[in-house]
């Protein structure tokens, strides 16, 4: 069945006709037809324009979608200069957007207007002077910063291109603008300490953590020099020698002095200064800046108790259908002996790094083969399986997923994590697979990606939310896929869920009850399975990352919401493969906007 989404797209693409042509197939609705056309060409052009500019102002945007015009700068991140032109386009954009005629347009367009509106007046919250100032002064920690994501990026082996000296030489102006950015970060934090506004001393231990690591290595060891330990035709012979010495120097002398001067400011002058507490309550202008991130996260406007409490609710349930599992096993402890069982006994390590590996594989051809029953579109884009560099992988999650290229030309990437392989259990293997790879992460950013009916901004942007809930919604359909049929896998699922369900209540714990990094552990290790190195990492990433951990649970949570409405209303006409069309065709949807959508999409299937 053709779905609904595609069926719009074709009316978005006819609205390019011509008003001749309108008029000559519709006569009778000629007028509105014309007034229609001319809102829809205004915005769109409003979508263009603000495409091009932001991928001007954000290069490192336009080299993940494979666009190199930019591709000699890394940009001018957390300066000043950058928050305003960010805000000066969001005002001058959304007062664009509140000229055109929403009335006037198809319902494709209404849909990308509404989002477009969402997601600049987001951007617009985010960039106030009084948000700026409790963010852009905490410019990094051990989860979010240039330190870590830089290096991948000019590893050689990621999304930077390689393919002629150009390239090679752009990569070099992008080195130097790492300094730049890396001593523009010293500055910003130096920024923080003089309001007050500082980060934890656990994450900046984990970031000088993270800097030690990397300045452990010799310069021809690091991730940088991986480029020119091999080139492509490309690149004449006669150049290679100058390109090896010219990434060395820039490694040597600009790269690793400029992560040593990070290292020793944080260590000797920030890290005494860091804030105690964990959670932001504990920061000035914290709670004003939690409620932020939990609208922000979400897209819904919830409060931190409504979260926790939801969460409550949550575990309470998975921990029954855990139990249901212990029993099902015949295992005669307790549901807390269970969990320590799973979590220390030999029974349920990898036998090694290499049995992991193929292990995915072997789990990404199970679900290749019955993919095709519940989705009527598959990516072109390939998905690639790879194990976590081990210069980040002490600090990385369990899993996780880099897109790939609309054209093709670079895959989607699931990352595992192997470090600590002893405490790394076979039992989540399928769910992470489910959540990361497909149909989780890759269907949902590539179906997107590849969609060419859509703006740029909903082909690329989107919002945690949706991105996350889809995911987590991906690994409740195991039963459909054929998967988690051994009781060990389903509570590697029920694991994976659990752990989203107490997101909920250790974030918010964290952040607006003074619950301290402990009592979090504890919290985690008492209902689930997870090892005690996961949960260290995920309680850590909390304490990061504010409020990220809450979109996962709250997405999926309202994607299930939706399934079940639509199934009610439509009884035998419900249409699973539709049903999902539907979610994944117009991009990563905020839920107030998604709602709408369905809610339509149940309404014309009704007739």
């Amino acid at each position: 069945m053709k779905s609904r989404a595609l069926l719009l797209a074709a009316c978005l693409l006819a609205s390019a006709a011509s008003p001749a042509a309108l008029a000559a197939s519709q006569p009778a609705a000629a007028p509105a037809a014309a007034t229609q056309e001319n809102a829809s060409e205004r915005l769109h052009r409003l979508f263009r324009d603000s495409d091009e500019a932001n991928l001007r102002r954000n290069p490192i945007s336009a080299l993940f979608r494979g666009d190199y015009r930019y591709a000699d700068q890394l940009g001018d991140y957390i300066t000043d200069a950058y928050y305003a032109a960010e805000r000066t386009a969001a005002e001058q954009e959304l007062a664009a957007l509140a000229a055109i005629d929403r009335a006037a347009l198809n319902p494709t367009d209404q849909l990308a207007y509404d989002v477009f509106r969402f997601q600049r007046e987001d951007d617009l919250a985010d960039l106030q002077p009084d948000m700026l100032a409790l963010t852009a002064v905490r410019p990094l920690n051990h989860f979010f910063g240039f330190h870590t994501f830089y290096p991948v990026l000019a590893s050689g082996n990621n999304t930077a291109p390689f393919r002629n000296v150009e390239d090679y030489e752009n990569n070099l102006k992008r080195h130097r603008e790492f300094v730049a950015l890396i001593d523009r970060a010293i500055g910003r934090f130096r920024e923080g300490m003089a309001s007050g506004v500082v980060e934890t001393k656990l994450t900046i231990r984990n970031v000088i953590g993270q800097l030690d690591t990397q300045l452990a290595d010799a310069p021809e060891a690091s991730p940088y020099f991986g480029p020119v330990r091999e080139f492509p035709d490309g690149v004449p012979e006669a150049d290679r020698a100058r390109l090896r010495e010219a990434h060395l120097a820039a490694i040597r002398d600009g790269i690793f002095p400029a992560y040593r001067r990070l290292r020793d400011f944080l260590q000797n002058e920030y890290l005494p200064r860091a804030r105690d507490g964990a959670g932001l309550m504990h920061m000035p202008g914290g709670e004003r800046l939690y409620r932020r991130l939990i609208q922000e996260n979400t897209t819904l406007p919830l409060t931190a108790e409504e979260v926790h409490e939801t969460g409550l609710r949550e575990v309470a349930r998975i921990r029954g259908e855990m139990d249901a599992i212990r029993q099902r096993v015949g295992f005669e402890g307790t549901l807390a002996q269970f969990f320590e069982h799973l979590r220390t006994s030999p029974q349920f390590a990898p036998e090694s790094r290499d049995w992991m590996r193929n292990r995915y594989y072997e789990i990404g051809r199970q679900v290749d083969a019955r993919i095709g029953e519940i989705f009527s579109t598959i990516p072109r884009t390939r998905l690639e399986i790879r194990e976590v560099e081990a210069f980040r992988e002490q600090n990385e999650a369990g899993g996780s997923y880099q897109d790939g290229t609309p054209d093709g030309s670079r895959p989607g990437i699931f990352y595992y994590n192997a470090y600590d392989l002893p405490s790394r259990r076979t039992y989540g293997m399928e769910t992470l697979y489910l959540h990361e790879g497909a149909p989780g992460h890759h269907f949902q950013i590539s179906l997107a990606n590849e969609n060419e009916a859509l703006p740029a901004f909903m082909r690329f942007g989107g919002n945690t939310a949706f991105v996350e809930g889809w995911a987590l919604y991906a690994e409740t359909l195991w039963d459909e896929l054929g998967m988690e049929t051994d009781p060990y896998q389903r509570f590697g699922g029920l694991n994976d869920e659990m752990l989203r369900a107490m997101r909920l209540v250790v974030d918010t714990g964290i952040h607006s009850k003074g619950w301290t990094r402990e009592q979090g552990i504890r919290y985690m290790l008492d209902n689930s399975g997870l090892s005690e190195t996961e949960v260290v990492a995920e309680v850590e990433r909390y304490i990061a990352i504010p409020g990220q951990a809450l979109a996962y649970k709250t997405g999926q949570l309202k994607i299930l919401e939706l399934r079940a409405r639509a199934e009610q209303a439509l009884g035998d006409r419900f249409d699973l493969k539709d049903f999902h069309a539907q979610v994944l065709m117009t991009g990563a949807l905020p839920l107030p906007v998604l709602e709408r959508k369905i809610d339509d999409w149940i309404a014309a299937r009704r007739g």
